[in-house]
């Protein structure tokens, strides 16, 4: 039985229909109006009561902050959650809500670092991202200037880089660097494509992988995370990775900016 097989192996009596052993998601786009995910206060519960449906109680949104595109700062990412955390409270929704961003690194990046103007995660974790079509080539830069200042970097979903599926040792090099490693759970599906769903396999197998997160934006997210629950024991598939999620939950009053 090849590695695909047993990593996915299907027990048709079975249905691991709940994400609940991952306690916190890390990545996520649920405030309304500021990015490519909610449009909405109204779709941002609606993704909300998805995610509890799921098993999944508590969420840290992280916006994209993109210069050029989502020029978000710390003031448009709290005013974009006090509302949504308003109405999460109105409707008495049983759902802990956080803030934090996810930062392309670009030009605009190294100067909120040096001014201290990031929404960080908690214990002071950055989610980071590059372009999916070039390569950030300031990424071991700032991976080095961010642990500089205390903040631990974390790369959104590495397997979705195509630039670096033919050079896997980027990847190692990353690590050694001090860089974390956050999967994107749609991609162990095609949700992505093949070649990203190889990735994810294949650095799951390595061990690399530090946190995982839903990256939702919509409710076709949505729909394919409920689908891929069922399919897949998620938890058994990552059981060889250090997956810190819960640490982080742990430690969610110690973020910088960081509020519930």
């Amino acid at each position: 039985m090849s590695i695909w097989q047993k990593l996915f192996k299907r027990n048709k009596q079975k249905h691991y229909n709940s994400l609940d052993w991952v306690g916190m998601d890390i990545h996520n786009h649920l405030l309304p109006g500021i990015d490519d995910g909610s449009d909405s206060v109204e779709k941002s519960i609606e993704l909300i009561q998805g995610l509890k449906s799921l098993g999944i109680h508590h969420a840290i949104a992280t916006p994209h902050v993109m210069q050029g595109v989502h020029q978000n700062t710390p003031d448009t990412i709290i005013d974009a959650y006090n509302l949504l955390k308003k109405e999460i409270e109105k409707q008495e929704i049983e759902f802990e809500l956080g803030f934090s961003a996810e930062y392309m690194i670009d030009d605009g990046l190294e100067e909120f670092i040096q001014k201290d103007q990031l929404c960080l995660l908690p214990n002071n974790h950055a989610l980071i991202e590059m372009s999916y079509l070039q390569e950030s080539q300031s990424i071991f830069t700032i991976v080095h200037q961010l642990l500089e200042k205390g903040i631990q970097p974390i790369l959104a979903h590495p397997e979705r880089y195509n630039y670096y599926h033919q050079d896997f040792k980027v990847y190692q090099m990353l690590k050694n660097a001090g860089c974390q490693f956050q999967l994107n759970l749609l991609s162990i599906t095609r949700y992505y494509g093949e070649a990203v769903k190889v990735v994810a396999l294949s650095l799951i197998k390595s061990g690399m992988y530090d946190y995982v997160g839903t990256d939702l934006h919509h409710l076709k997210h949505l729909n394919a995370l409920s689908h891929l629950v069922q399919k897949y024991d998620t938890r058994e598939l990552l059981k060889n990775n250090p997956i810190k999620n819960l640490d982080l939950k742990e430690g969610r009053k110690h973020g910088k900016l960081y509020a519930v």
